[in-house]
């Protein structure tokens, strides 16, 4: 598969970084890293395009193409985060022009990404053929039947997946395995801080680390969700491990 990413902000540099795998990404045990991510792959051959848009623009773009690079390579997958609204707009003549079968665009922040804008943007994709998910928060993503989106998720990116092994004895966490990650990388801290902790306070030992990793999402309240998005991509990893504890 070959992505293009286009992206503004810290949020998006956390989701290249977690697909890149970089050595400097991961600083969640410090000097007791036990190197736990270096079988995990790069997909870093996979980016053929790899875009980091201005966030200082006005608040009306008059003309979104001048902001967008030029000589786009073909691909498969756009991945779309937290752009000007004017230059989101845009995204459905990028994917023409780079011939893109698919689009995500993650919801991070709805006020920089808002629901009208990306059901609009969807819309648009979508008469196109192109496939397309706007999830909130990106850690939602799950299987959808659209094939080249499912294979992003296929690659261990989207809803948390994880394999843990207790010791009910010492009521301890002795294995936490990520198998899906989230795009932003919050699953593997969440993972290290949750082994050798105890079962009794999963729910405190989760909350601290996603809050410490810590998550990008917004802490307004989303009129869609009814919560905060930070809050609803908590509940998303509390539930990913208690369906792994379940399944223990």
């Amino acid at each position: 598969m070959r992505l293009s990413i286009f992206y503004s902000g810290e949020f998006g540099r956390k989701v290249v970084g977690n697909l890149v795998n970089s050595d400097s990404f991961c600083v969640s045990c410090g000097d007791l890293c036990d190197h736990c991510r270096e079988p995990r792959a790069s997909f870093a051959p996979m980016i053929v395009g790899l875009f980091e848009l201005r966030t200082d623009l006005p608040d009306f773009v008059e003309d979104p193409a001048e902001y967008i690079p030029g000589n786009l390579p073909l691909t498969d997958l756009i991945i779309a985060i937290d752009l000007h609204p004017d230059l989101l707009m845009s995204v459905p003549d990028i994917a023409e022009m780079t011939n893109a079968k698919a689009v995500i665009i993650p919801v991070d922040d709805s006020r920089l990404v808002p629901a009208g804008l990306t059901e609009q943007v969807k819309g648009k994709l979508e008469a196109n053929d192109v496939e397309c998910e706007c999830p909130k928060p990106f850690c939602s993503l799950d299987l959808t039947g659209k094939p080249v989106i499912d294979e992003f998720v296929g690659m261990g990116f989207g809803r948390p997946l994880l394999k843990i092994a207790t010791d009910l004895v010492n009521g301890i966490f002795t294995h936490v395995e990520v198998l899906r990650d989230a795009p932003c990388g919050a699953t593997w801290f969440v993972a290290k801080k949750l082994k050798w902790s105890d079962i009794k306070d999963y729910k405190e030992t989760i909350s601290s680390a996603h809050h410490s990793y810590p998550c990008t999402a917004s802490m307004e309240k989303d009129t869609q969700i009814g919560d905060t998005i930070l809050h609803e991509a908590g509940y998303i990893i509390r539930k990913s491990v208690e369906d792994a504890m379940e399944k223990n």
